[in-house]
């Protein structure tokens, strides 16, 4: 290992059946998408999380744009979101015509603010978009109204909130649509990969369609058709069986890895809180009707300055440590195809002064302490007269 990665961002692992259950899909016969590891997640993630109907896909993104297509968004439409997000969360709707309007976070959770919504809403909204940042839930009882009262879908962006929950609720399963993604940097992970909850009965069949490239292939292997054909437009949001072989061993450890990540968010609160007493950072966040999943763990510095220097030290030292996203309002593509709605304050400075430390399952608590003592290090040399 080179100096950089010697205490890596984010590190993969296997924690049971793996390569059993590889092997196990090879020897099957069947390697393309919906066989039986397909169904076995999709059967564990529907009775596990209380999601009505669960789909994989081979991304979140994927997940994203068959929600799109599924709320039929189109030009002339636009969806209200958060800048502060991964660019998948606006393409999924730029790619069909439909103008992302971005709404600014709340300072405390780094979500979607619900109390900026309604003064986004035009005639042309369609959706609402949001996004639990760090497996933290936005205020899905006010969002979830605030749609109800103006006639729009809700689509949770819950990439990163698998596992987590609002007021006993999974998220992902609260909106009309849910996304998941079991990405190799996630909580359960498949390398690559993704799920769509369905809330709406409704929407099974024609999600089904979109996902096998606009046909009713799903029908004809249940046997409801004796052929199938082009019905809508689609394509192909299928993982193969090896990649739902991954994530099924991973699903049966849920509960041993949701603990191992929750324990070291603790940790890491427990052992960083100090510095937030004496004013040098600040820590995530947790409202009380909220539990996370642990997925991930930032601190928030109090300029940009800080943020990279402090970035710089952790690199020299073996530490890899990360900032998130770049506002998507701030990008080119952004600026030509979005809306901004009101200021974007709390976007703007957070996405400049947060820093996300190593957070994996192997991670050991010997490297955590690592990484705090090289954080605590960092500000006595900057008191130093």
């Amino acid at each position: 290992m080179t100096r950089m990665d010697r205490i890596p961002f984010n590190l993969p692992s296997m924690v049971g059946r793996e390569l059993e259950y590889i092997v196990e899909a090879v020897h099957g016969g069947h390697l393309a998408g919906d066989g039986v590891f397909t169904r076995r997640c999709q059967q564990w993630l529907e009775e596990q999380c209380g999601a009505h109907k669960v789909l994989l896909a081979h991304s979140c993104t994927a997940a994203l744009e068959m929600a799109a297509l599924l709320c039929d968004a189109g030009p002339g439409d636009e969806v209200i979101l958060p800048s502060f997000t991964f660019v998948s969360t606006a393409n999924a709707f730029v790619l069909r015509g439909a103008t992302p309007v971005f709404v600014d976070i709340r300072p405390d959770t780094l979500n979607l603010d619900e109390r900026l919504i309604e003064e986004a809403i035009t005639p042309r909204t369609r959706a609402i978009v949001p996004v639990h940042y760090a497996g933290v839930s936005c205020d899905m009882d006010a969002i979830t109204a605030i749609a109800a009262r103006h006639g729009l879908r809700v689509i949770e962006d819950a990439a990163q909130a698998l596992g987590s929950t609002y007021r006993g609720r999974g998220l992902g399963t609260i909106g009309d649509l849910g996304c998941w993604s079991f990405h190799e940097t996630k909580n359960f992970i498949s390398g690559e990969g993704g799920a769509l909850v369905i809330r709406d009965p409704g929407l099974v069949e024609r999600a089904e369609i979109l996902r096998e490239k606009g046909t009713d292939r799903s029908k004809f292997f249940r046997g409801q058709v004796d052929k199938y054909t082009w019905v809508d437009v689609g394509s192909s949001y299928l993982p193969s069986e090896l990649v739902a072989a991954y994530l099924f061993a991973q699903l049966e450890h849920a509960q041993e890895i949701l603990a191992k990540r929750r324990a070291l968010f603790a940790r890491y609160y427990a052992g960083l809180v100090s510095l937030q007493d004496e004013g040098l950072l600040r820590l995530p966040v947790v409202p009380p009707d909220c539990e996370p999943n642990g997925h991930l763990f930032y601190v928030l510095l109090k300029n940009e300055e800080t943020r990279d220097a402090l970035l710089a030290h952790l690199s020299a030292n073996g530490v890899n440590a990360v900032f998130h996203y770049v506002p998507l309002h701030e990008s080119p593509v952004g600026r030509a195809v979005g809306r901004v709605s009101g200021a974007l304050t709390h976007t703007e400075s957070t996405s400049r002064r947060l820093l996300r430390l190593p957070c994996y399952y192997s991670l050991t608590e010997g490297e955590q302490d690592e990484v705090m003592d090289l954080l605590r290090r960092f500000f006595m040399m900057r008191q130093r007269p």
